[in-house]
């Protein structure tokens, strides 16, 4: 029987192949074909349609990188074709790829109405069933001529990747033009083909059901004229009917499909060509949902929603048709399906905030479940905000991709840090661009982890990544495998409908405690240092601009710019996509989100001056006035306020080291720094205790080799630490003129420059690093290491919302996977009683390692932060340059020290012209309780609101203290609704507060008016 199957499905191949696919369109007559190249980017629909064409034929070459091609197609319909099926095929030179990574378009008729999108899998647009013959057929293409980045192997340097580097040399030749008759008898014979031959190598060798299939097949491959295909097509048909009526066993793994194109907001193309990726797809859906009526399709990532409203309004009418009818459903509940390790707390809960009010405000729909099926991990601190956005259920794909341990459940609860728990589903099916192939179908029913105790799994379905979707042919399988046996059954269903019955049959599913680690794609936390950089000093900025101009509204009445923040935030958000924010985009992607975050930084900049103008006083009175935007109070300047400046307190002495280098003495902290420009000593003088390993050296750059193998700008592979290149020779080492406390190094290396400054401030009990490399590596990792004497099993890394321990041993695999993690503002090494932080300004990759010296047997905990990378894939000159980063070691820290440290060197002082004492619009006395956003609510109700959280994983007690007369206070979600009747203790405008480890609040509190 072995011998039959291979002879039977060789037999089918071919036939499929060479005589019943060809069938499918039986007859056929050319188009004629006309073209205007539109000169720059893209142009309106009206300006394309009306432009002057020229005659080009099939075969003729077109497009040059990234252009855009109108092509006019018109033509006659046979008289001789009336009462047949008609479709145009219209194939721009597609490949066999996926769609999304090659040419693409868009059909409108001539007054301008989209019709559907084209790509390889998609080539048709019906004009009639049944045509009367003689019709005239028009037709325009909006014809994008995108590159072929992505070939998968060799992952090669191209140019391709930026519009000012691809050249002009076109990419595609035309390949059909085509008026055709569609047998569609014949196109369902394919599809029972398809289905069945797909269905038998996964049945079991010897059941009788393969027979049974093997049998039915043969007999309709005999019953087909391969000279009359069209003519025996329904014989044929009629064999297969009865293994094809069989029903599935009562068993059988069940999977909801859900219709779906994972569309990269940005990836190997640019957001600009985003735009007219979501509205092809979205063209096809709308589309398909009135030709399929069991048909369901989702599309998360409001931002999409938006583009679509603005750039294709007559799609989007389509779309809120669509949604209104309960089958085009908006999930996810994010503004994009944004990098989760990254973004800072506040900007996380916006991603939520901003997605889940579009879909309210556009579609009157709150959708329940978070939607990240491509996202590369998930921290540790994002059930909370889930939950606390209003959603309850997650579901991602792409912890399927890790190299190392196998995830053990499919369903399961994800606990939080705070101990929120997320009810979570892994598709089984390994891939969120299901196709509805047998094969796929079969690996989701064997692949699933969780059979015994539950049988509900979820199947994304459609051509993603570049954008494409659901195809008829994908919706007429699932037909067939609705109820068949020896497959799952396979049903349309909305996330929804899928979670709520998942979540039913699996009430005691297994927890999964702390992040979701992804074994792979380590790299993104370093790829693409200023769009890192820009991402941080954004959040950071947007706090500030929310904070004092909210502040300056309440204290002064000034105007509180609502609509700039709102679309301001939408940018920030946008650029937090898993493919911007983690580095791995093409040249021009990082190149426009360098220029939209030196806006973004002017414009928040204009905010802040303008509200602490407005608060700080006589600006003539030759004073100064200091603004603390940190959410602790430093320097005799209030948290979250402003006072006069204050006279700093002691001083820093430098003095001439023995055997070379100088002393940095403070009277908190006496700092070593050789004649290479290390850090050999840092001696905490109140506890007596020395930061610096013995025998060792901090401020130590290390250059390894980077050439991972596959995904360069996206993985850096353990083996990269096999060869590292101590950067110990210094061109100059000295102290630095009129900068007191401070010391000047630099080093040369490859084709590279580093200048650092080692400041010791006076009264403080931290060494600031700033450093500043002119970086020209290729394939090379540059680290910052600390070599600490702390004996520590674990260590403490910030998050979103508070901090996750991770182990600094491998004694498992999974600790030994973790060998390049994420951080926010800090990392915390410490024994009982006393440790060391390291914090950061813009950095997020790191690694802490440890190791035992033979000499004293003590412990060495080595903490390096990741500083550049020089991937040449997809973006060749990938971080070459300038930049700077900000670290600073703060020996004797707790974790509390850790946390008020972060905050100081990404919130720093502002001066300001002015005479002022501003008080805080809210304090908080607990410094274990910190403040991640003041501002005005959304409403324009004149409401403040207040985010906060416990930090230090601890209870607290605290009162927050309001500097305005508060009516009432409530607790609310992220999106500023109540969650319950206002807090009953409110007097003096105190509420006391009782925090969970780790929790997160947010308050709105009422301005009592004159007349209350």
């Amino acid at each position: 029987m072995h011998d039959d199957r291979a002879l039977i499905e060789a037999r089918l191949k071919r036939v499929l192949d060479e005589r019943v696919r060809p069938a499918v369109y039986p007859a056929h007559v050319p188009l004629d074909v006309a073209v205007w190249h539109a000169p720059g980017e893209p142009v309106p629909v009206a300006e394309g349609l009306a432009a002057e064409h020229t005659p080009v034929r099939v075969g003729d070459r077109w497009g040059a990188p990234w252009g855009t091609s109108w092509f006019r197609v018109t033509g006659t319909v046979p008289p001789r074709w009336a009462g047949r099926t008609v479709e145009a095929l219209l194939d721009l030179g597609f490949d066999e790829n996926m769609p999304g990574f090659q040419c693409e378009g868009l059909v409108y008729r001539p007054d301008g109405s989209p019709v559907k999108g084209l790509n390889p899998r998609n080539q048709w647009v019906r004009i009639g069933s049944p045509v009367t013959g003689g019709e005239r057929v028009e037709l325009h293409v909006e014809a994008a001529s995108n590159p072929v980045i992505l070939d998968y192997h060799p992952f090669l340097p191209t140019e391709l990747g930026d519009r000012d580097t691809a050249g002009d040399e076109p990419q595609y030749r035309l390949a059909r033009m085509d008026l055709a008759v569609f047998d569609e008898t014949v196109w369902h014979l394919v599809m029972d083909l398809e289905v069945l031959g797909e269905l038998m190598p996964e049945l079991p060798a010897d059941g009788a059901r393969r027979h049974t299939v093997l049998r039915a097949v043969a007999r309709a491959l005999d019953a087909i004229d391969l000279q009359d295909v069209n003519g025996t097509a329904d014989a044929a048909r009629a064999c297969l009917r009865e293994v094809l009526s069989s029903p599935a066993e009562p068993t059988a793994h069940r999977i909801s499909a859900v219709g779906h194109a994972h569309i990269d907001s940005a990836w190997l193309w640019p957001l600009r060509e985003t735009v007219r990726k979501v509205a092809r797809t979205t063209a096809n859906m709308t589309a398909l949902l009135e030709d399929e009526p069991d048909f369901v399709y989702a599309m998360s990532q409001a931002q999409q929603y938006a583009w679509i409203k603005e750039h294709r309004p007559e799609v989007y009418a389509k779309v809120k048709k669509a949604v209104a009818e309960g089958r085009f459903v908006p999930t996810g509940g994010m503004w994009v399906e944004s990098d989760t390790n990254m973004p800072g707390s506040e900007a996380m809960a916006r991603q939520f905030v901003h997605g889940k009010r579009f879909f309210l405000d556009e579609f009157g729909v709150e959708n329940e479940e978070a939607w990240l099926p491509d996202t590369f991990g998930f921290a540790a601190g994002l059930p909370q905000i889930i939950k606390a956005a209003g959603t309850k259920w997650l579901l991602t794909q792409k912890i399927s991709w890790s190299r190392t341990n196998v995830f053990p459940h499919h369903t399961f609860h994800w606990e939080g840090i705070d101990g929120t728990r997320i009810f979570t589903h892994f598709p089984p099916v390994d891939t969120y661009n299901c196709s509805m192939q047998g094969k796929e179908i079969a690996h989701a029913a064997r692949n699933f982890k969780d059979k015994g105790v539950a049988r509900h799994s979820l199947a994304p379905t459609g051509w993603g990544d570049g954008g494409g979707g659901t195809t008829r042919e994908m919706v007429a399988k699932a037909a067939r495998m609705r109820d068949l046996e020896g497959s799952a059954r396979v049903e349309w269903e909305t996330p929804a409908a899928f979670f709520a019955k998942a979540e039913a049959e699996y009430r005691h599913a297994p927890v999964w405690m702390g992040e979701l680690y992804l074994e792979l794609h380590r790299a993104t936390l370093t790829s693409q240092a200023r769009t890192k950089q820009g991402n941080r000093r954004s959040e950071h900025l947007l706090y500030e601009a929310e904070l004092w101009a909210a502040t300056a509204a309440v204290r002064t009445g000034s105007r509180y710019p609502y609509e700039e923040l709102d679309r301001l935030w939408k940018t920030v958000l946008l650029h937090q996509f898993h493919d911007i924010l983690p580095g791995s985009s093409i040249a021009w992607v990082h190149r426009e989100a360098e220029a939209t975050y030196a806006r973004v930084a002017r414009e928040l900049g204009g905010i802040v001056d303008a509200a602490q103008r407005a608060l700080a006083g006589d600006a003539g009175s030759g004073g100064t006035v200091v603004f603390n935007a940190a959410p602790h109070a430093r320097g005799g300047v209030p948290a979250a306020g402003a006072a006069p400046r204050p006279v700093v307190q002691g001083a820093t002495t430098v003095s001439d080291r023995v055997g070379g280098g100088y002393v940095l003495d403070n009277g908190l902290l006496r700092v070593e720094v050789d004649a290479r420009g290390l850090v050999v000593s840092a001696y905490d003088v109140a506890a007596g205790r020395e930061t610096i390993a013995p025998g060792r050296a901090g401020n130590l750059l290390q250059l390894h080799p980077d050439f991972p193998n596959m995904w360069d700008a996206w993985d850096v592979d353990a083996f990269y630490r096999d060869t590292v290149t101590d950067l110990t020779e210094a061109e100059a080492v000295g102290p630095v003129a009129g900068a007191d406390g401070c010391v000047r190094v630099v080093r040369r290396f490859g084709s590279s420059r580093v200048e650092q400054r080692l400041t010791l401030p006076a009264g403080a009990g931290r060494l600031e690093i700033d450093t500043e490399v002119d970086w020209h590596e290729t394939e090379k990792f540059l680290k910052l290491a600390f070599p600490l004497d702390v004996h520590a099993d674990r260590y403490a890394s910030e998050t979103q919302f508070g901090h996750l321990y991770r182990p600094t041993h491998t004694n498992t695999s999974w600790d030994a996977a973790r060998f390049e993690a994420c951080n926010h503002r800090f990392l915390h090494v410490g024994e009982p009683g006393w440790g060391v932080a390291l914090v950061t300004d813009s950095t997020y990759g790191h690694d802490v390692a440890r190791t035992v010296r033979e000499e004293d047997r003590g412990t060495t905990t080595t903490v390096r932060a990741s500083l550049l990378r020089a991937p040449r894939f997809p973006d060749p000159r990938t971080d070459q340059g300038t930049h700077r980063f900000r670290h600073a070691l703060v020996p004797g820290a707790r974790v509390v020290d850790a946390v008020r440290e972060g905050y100081r060197v990404n919130l720093p002082e502002r001066l300001v012209p002015g005479d002022a004492r501003v008080a805080p619009l809210v304090a908080v006395d607990d410094a274990a309780v910190v403040v991640t956003a003041v501002k005005l609510a959304d409403d324009a109700s004149g409401d403040v609101v207040v985010r906060l959280y416990e930090s230090l994983g601890g209870r607290a007690r605290a009162r927050l203290r309001a500097g305005f007369e508060v009516g009432e206070v409530v607790r609310c979600d992220l999106l500023e609704r109540p969650l319950g009747a206002p807090e009953s203790a409110v007097a003096d405008g105190e509420v006391p507060l009782s925090l969970r480890p780790f929790e997160l609040v947010t308050l709105r509190l009422t301005r009592r008016r004159a007349a209350d």
